[in-house]
């Protein structure tokens, strides 16, 4: 018998995938590999919110986990999957730097923001008030990760790819069935898919379009992430990502003349120098109206759990939730009640 089946190879489902392998349990990850939000991330992780300034949820502990667990990837993938890179936040006042000298002067924040000015030296951005730098910054080649990390499973006999049956699925107070396969507990990691899943439609899953460029600046030479409305990425051979866009009416991965657009006018407002564009790519992130993961078990069976909601910082996030998830599972380690699904039902599951 499996110790898990896992619905979904997201950064959620890799994430859970990674860290019960890595305590030498047993899994079986079935994922029909149709677009998944992860794959058209910017794969950005930043411990603080720029827009107001704050620091993001448990985001020292969440760092601590994810950089060994993405270095733990990487050797086991060969592959380079955690680019550290500075972020320089744009300011356009006088007053916004000022705001940003009041944050990095508190405690929680001082750690991650500079408290000096970055003078912008790069004739192909404009900047007429310098910049911030935030530090523990970078992104994750997402996906690469997804890429590599199926190919892993597969030649491991660990991966099914097809569209998940409930049908084919039952379950007791032991162990859960899905076409013979038998393993202790299931866990459903498929993103802003899980609105078709029976067991957790109910909760509130309301999936946020996001919209990416990439693009070859061959003059921009830049080589730290750039937040200044939209936000530049560079991933190497002069190529940027350029985003996102946040659309919560759209849900489809079609991209947009729209969001195109919305791009293109933040691109120009930072960077004036000749651009191509190389891709054009759109995803459903899974977003939770409180802002907040769903992680927990289902009403129906203690075998049957949920990993999702990751949002716009999976990066970070997924390995995290993946460890609580797992402790809840295998140690009776009650969960947070931030990330817990209880917060939406009337008794505590």
């Amino acid at each position: 018998m499996l110790d898990y089946i896992i619905v979904g190879s997201g950064l959620a489902g890799i994430s859970f995938a990674e860290t019960v392998l890595q305590k030498g349990k047993t899994i079986l990850v079935v994922d029909s590999e149709r677009r998944s939000s992860s794959l058209v991330a910017g794969g950005m992780y930043n411990p603080v919110v720029l827009k107001r300034f704050t620091e993001v949820w448990k985001v020292r502990v969440q760092l601590d986990i994810a950089r060994p667990f993405f270095k733990s990837l990487e050797d086991k993938l060969q592959v380079t999957l955690d680019h550290k890179l500075p972020l320089l936040r744009r300011f356009m006042s006088v007053e916004e730097q000022n705001n940003w000298f009041e944050a990095s002067d508190k405690p929680n924040l001082s750690p991650y923001l500079s408290s000096q000015l970055v003078k912008n030296q790069n004739q192909g951005v404009y900047a007429p008030f310098s910049f911030g730098e935030v530090f523990e910054t970078g992104y994750v080649d997402t996906a690469l990760l997804i890429e590599k990390y199926r190919i892993y499973l597969k030649n491991n006999q660990r991966y099914i790819c097809e569209d998940f049956d409930f049908s084919a699925l039952s379950y007791n107070s032991e162990f859960v069935s899905y076409k013979g396969i038998e393993a202790r507990n299931i866990i459903f990691a498929e993103g802003y898919g899980m609105l078709d899943n029976p067991f957790f439609k109910d909760l509130p899953l309301d999936g946020t379009k996001g919209e990416l460029l990439i693009v070859k600046i061959p003059q921009l030479k830049f080589d730290q992430i750039l937040k200044a409305g939209v936000f530049l990425i560079p991933i190497g051979n002069d190529l940027y990502k350029v985003g996102a866009t946040y659309d919560w009416d759209d849900k489809t991965d079609v991209v947009s003349e729209k969001g195109k657009e919305e791009l293109l006018e933040g691109l120009r407002s930072v960077v004036n120098l000749e651009f191509e564009i190389v891709e054009h790519i759109a995803g459903v992130r899974p977003t939770v109206k409180d802002r907040r993961p769903l992680v927990g078990q289902a009403k129906e069976s203690s075998r049957i759990h949920i990993l999702n909601g990751l949002g716009t910082r999976g990066v970070l996030l997924g390995p995290f939730l993946a460890k609580e998830l797992y402790l809840n599972i295998e140690e009776a380690v009650p969960l947070d009640a931030n990330i817990s699904i209880a917060r939406f039902y009337k008794k505590k599951l």
